[in-house]
């Protein structure tokens, strides 16, 4: 018997996954397909035509009440006034070192009532901070992690498979999110392309959810839709740029070392951790996450070490082969913060150096970006 399988957590997708086929890993404590017919197979699919994803280990905190912008507002490094009734932002959520709570979506669903999607590993510790942060505000904060399914509908040929299942949805631009009722229960569906290309996310309750696959199977059957699992949804995000909290970013790397400067607002007022930014901001960064894309052959993986006219520099925080640019790119805090596009590098990869060179992020930009 395999002790550890049964203490991993499982989504009420589970069987569904193991049904298509899913190659079921441990991924920081839940049990969740890694690949159902090949990462390049479906990394391919998302990016010409249609893929489907559980993400139901991601968080849900609503937060809501008269203070609940005031709240957000604080905690948070961009500034929520952008999420306007039916908007979200992308946000970093910040601690007094303007290192990263958690990297999250706010999305406003109603003056004063507003859905957080969180990070898995984090979602307990973002709802404590929060929690922590509220004191004296009136506002209602609660974590229904446990309560929500998730799945990512992602691909060019997905608006298509929503003309008939959320023609409602088709009219959200890019971080909207619309209230819907489905299968009978109060879902919620968003517009993120958080793989790069245009695509859907499906919030609902577990009860519904399997139907909501299927059904999203169904449609997707003349786009040749197929279940994707966590190696194609990293190699996208990867290419598309995106942060992988917990390996790009964490408590102790903030937003200017992580190259998003353009999620800090520091003239929307006080928020945790702006002194700290605003000095960064002032006199620049001593480390910062940098692309990276080899010139010849190799696969990088996290962890590898980046030298600079021979000299080590830093190692790679995310790192593998890109389908699309077929060859090797990542991400690493590197010690030469002002590297120019193009500079030439190495990495070591199994004790040899390969060839790199620096490489403007996203190293891909799909549909979502258009």
């Amino acid at each position: 018997m395999d002790i550890t399988a049964d203490k991993l957590k499982r989504t009420a997708l589970n069987e569904t996954c193991r049904k298509y086929g899913g190659k079921m890993v441990d991924f920081h404590g839940w049990e969740l397909p890694i690949q159902f017919e090949g990462i390049i197979k479906e990394h391919n699919a998302v990016r010409n035509s249609a893929g489907i994803f559980d993400v139901s280990h991601m968080g849900q905190v609503f937060v809501s009440g008269p203070d609940s912008f005031r709240l957000l507002q604080r905690t948070n490094a961009n500034d929520l006034r952008k999420a306007v009734p039916g908007k979200g932002v992308y946000s970093h959520l910040t601690n007094e070192h303007a290192g990263l709570v958690d990297d999250i979506i706010a999305f406003c669903l109603s003056i004063n009532r507003y859905l957080v999607i969180v990070n898995a590993t984090t979602s307990t510790k973002d709802y404590n901070w929060l929690k922590s942060q509220a004191r004296k505000m009136n506002v209602t904060i609660e974590n229904k992690s446990d309560v929500y399914s998730m799945v990512a509908v992602q691909g060019p040929n997905v608006p298509k498979m929503f003309e008939t299942f959320a023609p409602e949805a088709l009219e959200l631009p890019r971080f909207g999110i619309v209230e819907k009722k489905l299968f009978g229960q109060d879902c919620f569906v968003s517009r993120t392309g958080y793989t790069g290309e245009d695509g859907f996310e499906i919030t609902a309750p577990h009860a519904v959810i399997s139907q909501i696959w299927e059904q999203m199977m169904e449609l997707g059957k003349p786009f040749n839709i197929i279940p994707c699992g966590l190696g194609a949804r990293d190699t996208l995000r990867l290419e598309a740029g995106y942060l992988l909290y917990g390996q790009d970013v964490d408590d102790d790397h903030n937003t200017y070392e992580a190259n998003y400067g353009w999620v800090v607002c520091l003239d929307k007022g006080e928020f945790i951790g702006r002194a700290v930014l605003e000095r960064q901001k002032r006199e620049g960064v001593t480390r910062k996450l940098t692309g990276v894309a080899l010139t010849e052959g190799g696969v990088p993986r996290n962890g590898c070490k980046v030298f600079k006219d021979g000299k080590e520099i830093g190692e790679l925080a995310s790192a593998t082969y890109s389908p699309t640019l077929k060859r090797g790119i990542g991400v690493g805090y590197l010690s030469i913060p002002d590297l120019k596009n193009g500079e030439p590098l190495e990495v070591e990869i199994h004790g040899r150096r390969v060839k790199a060179e620096v490489t403007k992020t996203p190293f891909h930009k799909g549909t979502a970006f258009k």
